[in-house]
């Protein structure tokens, strides 16, 4: 039993309508903290996706009555500072938030502790705000001004809410060091939870192959260059897992040798990692889950060496490799490391992918996190007792 357990505690999230990458780690932290009370902007979450989340509902903002805003969320992007600010967490003693937009921007009672977890920085507010800007057809134009004032504004929000976190977890060393740019503190680094039991070896399947990449298709996942490296590789055969607004786009310029099959049941996907020959990432990801679920299923990846990618995938230079990077985000250096890769095949194991893997699992992050946040509670509780005479600066870290 946690020793937080009489302790009233929240947990602010930023929005639940899907059971992607940030609400596995919701789900853990609630499995840490399980009397805690949910928060979030808004909870449209269907029901056949939220069985991990136990059976709570958040408690919303105002966006939730907003009509549309499951479906066309980015366009509520200029109030979700002003909501998440209005979610009362007044009384609670410790609240959790996890962040990759606003969530960490709740405004806590003085006495209480405020543990950021930080999926990333809003990435299309800070390094990604180029990408972001042209894969929405913003770059120029009044279109393109009003974008960058709403950037800017957010960037001063983001960057003035960031006071009312105490401590910053990150999730990867690289969004550490987004946080130390973007907010100038410190964070630990505590890697997010992968679902080891579900994913795993499929045993006797017959031989590996083609490729498989899964993600959101947004524009900065850079899954436009993984189809046009496959079309220079007509000999090799490439399925794309995920849905997002780029899929019709990609069907549009998908070779004959690249399926798109959107989104598939879990079981389906597990399937796929287990048969392909290697896993495909080309984006600068905070994190990145999917190349270790591949990993977990015994399944090499081939990825770009930028973002959280790099920490959780051994190259060809390692004694024992899980797969390839390539360093620069175009299709030609892509298909280059495939060709490394193939040349190099017989160097990496099934069982070296499933270790690297079983190093970031749920019961990991479950004992790491609960940890990290009871010791941080313990010194908030004597840093109160010190009252004024506690270094505050040496608290925040």
């Amino acid at each position: 039993m946690s020793s937080l357990s009489n302790v009233r505690i929240a947990v602010v999230h930023d929005w639940l309508v899907d059971f992607a990458g940030s609400e596995r780690v919701l789900a853990e932290i609630l499995c840490c903290f399980p009397h805690a009370d949910l928060f979030a902007l808004i909870d449209r979450m269907p029901v056949a996706q939220r069985a991990a989340l136990g059976p709570r509902t958040a408690r919303t903002s105002f966006l939730q009555h907003m009509p549309g805003a499951a479906r066309h969320l980015g366009l509520y992007l200029p109030l979700m500072p002003l909501a998440i600010e209005q979610l009362d967490v007044t009384g609670y003693e410790l609240v959790i938030s996890s962040s990759h937009a606003v969530a960490k921007g709740v405004i806590p009672s003085p006495d209480a502790l405020h543990v950021g977890y930080v999926h990333s920085p809003m990435r299309y507010a800070w390094d990604l705000q180029h990408a972001y800007l042209a894969g929405e057809r913003l770059g120029r134009g009044l279109g393109g001004v009003a974008g960058r004032w709403l950037l800017h504004r957010l960037r001063l929000w983001d960057q003035r809410s960031a006071a009312g976190v105490d401590r910053f977890v990150a999730n990867s060393a690289f969004v550490a060091r987004r946080i130390l740019k973007a907010y100038r503190r410190s964070a630990t680094v505590i890697h997010p939870p992968v679902d080891t039991e579900f994913f795993r070896p499929g045993g006797s399947r017959g031989p590996r192959d083609g490729y498989v990449t899964m993600t959101r298709l947004m524009s900065y996942k850079r899954v436009d260059l993984i189809v046009n490296a496959f079309a220079a590789m007509p000999d090799r055969q490439l399925v794309v897992i995920g849905d997002g607004p780029q899929l019709s786009r990609l069907k549009a310029v998908a070779p004959a040798n690249v399926r798109l099959v959107g989104r598939i049941e879990p079981d389906a996907v597990r399937e796929h990692l287990q048969r392909a020959s290697a896993f495909v990432f080309a984006a600068v990801e905070d994190f990145g889950i999917a190349p270790l679920e591949a990993q977990a299923c015994g399944t090499p990846v081939i990825a770009l060496a930028r973002g959280g990618v790099a920490e959780t995938v051994r190259g060809l230079e390692h004694g024992a490799p899980t797969g390839a990077f390539f360093e620069a985000q175009t299709p030609a250096a892509l298909a280059a490391a495939v060709r490394e890769f193939e040349a190099s095949r017989e160097r990496i194991s099934e069982a070296a992918c499933r270790e690297n893997a079983e190093r970031f699992s749920a019961e990991r992050f479950r004992r790491e996190f609960s940890a990290f946040v009871e010791g941080a509670y313990g010194d908030w509780l004597e840093f109160r007792r010190a009252g004024a005479a506690g270094d505050f600066s040496a608290w925040m870290g």
